[in-house]
This record gives C-alpha cells, sequence and structure tokens, in this order.
C-alpha cells in the first residue's frame, strides 16, 4: 500500500522527470526484497516485485486514458494527450534500466548469477539466434519480426490483464539492464588493467557507453512497447465501461488502433537503426 499510494497519473504527468526516481526505488526495493526472500529465484521475482509496485499506477493511467477519449474527439489533440502518459511511463522505465544495471555492476558475482539467471539464459538465446541470421541475410527482418511478437504481448497482455504490459516492459528492462551490466563489467575490468584505478572519469564514460549501446535503438522500441500496451488497455477499460456496438467504444476502438499503428511505426525505425545506425556507433 505504501509504494502504490506515492503517485498517481496526475501528478505523475504534471511531473514526468519524477517518475525516474520512483523507477530507482521501486527495482531497487525489489531487488533487495528477492535476494533477500527469495535468493534462488531471484531473477523472477525481482521483476514481480517490481510490477506489483507499478500496476496500480499503471492501471490507473489506463483509465485516465479512455476517459480522455470520451472528451477529446479530435484524433491529434488525443495523440497528444496519450503522449503524456507514454512520456512519464518512458521515465519510469529508464529508471528501472539505470537500477537493474547499477546492481549488475557492483553486486558479487554470484549474487548476480542468481538475480539475473533468467535474463542471462534470455540474452545467450538471442545473440546465439542472430548470428543464425546474419549468416542468412535476413537480420532487418528478424529484428522486427521479433520486436512485433514483443508488441503484440504488450497490447494482449494490457487488453487481458488490465496492466499486464508493464509486466513485459519490466522484464525487458530487466534483460537490457542484464546486457548493459555485462558490457560494463568486461569493460571496466579491461580498463582497470590497463590504466589503473585512479581516472574515474573512464568509468563513468564506460557506464555511458553501455547505456547507450542498447538504448541507442531500444528507445524507439521500448516507446513502440508501451504505446501498444496503452492501445491495450484502453480497449480492455473500454469494453467494461461501453457496449461494444456504441459510438463511444468505436471512437476508442480507432484511437487505440491508430495507436498500435503509430507503435508498428516506431518498431520500423527501432530495426532500421539497429541494423544500420548502432553497429556504426559502438
Amino acid at each position: 500500500m505504501v509504494l502504490e499510494s506515492l503517485i498517481g497519473p496526475k501528478s505523475a504527468e504534471a511531473r514526468p522527470r519524477r517518475m525516474f526516481f520512483f523507477g530507482l526505488l521501486y527495482s531497487s526495493i525489489a531487488v533487495i526484497l528477492a535476494l533477500w526472500i527469495f535468493k534462488e529465484q531471484a531473477s523472477l521475482i525481482m521483476v514481480f516485485l517490481t510490477v506489483f509496485a507499478c500496476i496500480p499506477l499503471v492501471y490507473k493511467t489506463m483509465k485516465v486514458e479512455e476517459e480522455k477519449d470520451d472528451k477529446i474527439i479530435k484524433e491529434s489533440v488525443l495523440l497528444k494527450e496519450h503522449g503524456k502518459a507514454i512520456s512519464y511511463l518512458m521515465f519510469l522505465f529508464f529508471g528501472f534500466i539505470i537500477a537493474f544495471s547499477i546492481w549488475y555492476v557492483f553486486l558479487p558475482a554470484e549474487l548476480i548469477q542468481n538475480l539475473f539467471a533468467s535474463q542471462l539464459q534470455t540474452i545467450k538465446a538471442i545473440n546465439s539466434n542472430v548470428i543464425g541470421n546474419v549468416l542468412g541475410g535476413e537480420f532487418l527482418f528478424q529484428i522486427f519480426s521479433n520486436n512485433f511478437k514483443v508488441l503484440l504481448f504488450s497490447v494482449f497482455f494490457s487488453f487481458f490483464y488490465g496492466a499486464g504490459a508493464i509486466f513485459i516492459l519490466t522484464w525487458n528492462a530487466s534483460v537490457i539492464s542484464a546486457a548493459v551490466g555485462t558490457f560494463i563489467r568486461n569493460n571496466l575490468s579491461a580498463y582497470a588493467s590497463a590504466v589503473g584505478l585512479s581516472k574515474v572519469a573512464g568509468y563513468f564514460h564506460i557506464f555511458s557507453v553501455g547505456i547507450l549501446k542498447y538504448m541507442t535503438h531500444g528507445v524507439f522500441e521500448i516507446i513502440a512497447y508501451f504505446i501498444g500496451g496503452l492501445a491495450g488497455g484502453i480497449i480492455s477499460v473500454a469494453v467494461i465501461r461501453h457496449e461494444v456496438d456504441s459510438r463511444e467504444f468505436r471512437h476508442v476502438l480507432k484511437d487505440s488502433l491508430d495507436l498500435i499503428f503509430i507503435a508498428i511505426v516506431f518498431l520500423v525505425v527501432a530495426a532500421l537503426v539497429e541494423v544500420y545506425v548502432t553497429p556504426s556507433l559502438f
């Protein structure tokens, strides 16, 4: 009750950057409790506890956004209003990534193996799959196809479970953080052996590069997933509040389809950036 009472949609919309610190708080408490109470299953418990803290905010957000559909007719204005929710949810997500990444970098190796066991297995599977597709010349299509599946999961989870998309997004945050943390730890080790521990600026540089390496294209993917989750959540609330054949429901459905189309556009951009831009920068 304490965590879920800290902030609501209106407060988050007014000060979206503050959600970054709530993301840090929610995920850090989840990490501590997962390691303390459920050490052997910490990799999934960490995600679940983070999700539990966020569900009230995300569900209230879905309700608020659906209510905007009832009040606002012009689609361009409505999409702009939805953008406010996407903004503060993105800050929440970035808080997750930074917190999980910091825990990954600074925890002892044996704790990392417990805390990120499932995430590291997922990364290993993704990497082996990517290698096979690079050799087959289908990298771009495979990237988009995988991301599109996650988008569909976000829509369906939100539709069937209300705020369910936050589970998909928190899981993605933990996987990204494991990849970022692995990159940082590997490079810190090489940097420390080369120049010693005196140049602190170099360590911050490695941390920044680690984040940017995965978020250059990842930011477009995450925006798409949040948009898809919002679309599914809005439809879910509308099914409860309106008759399916009513004018109000048709308006909500049109708005949700527009959001899904926008999400697909973001996924196309994300795939292009991941294949052609990220490798040239890192």
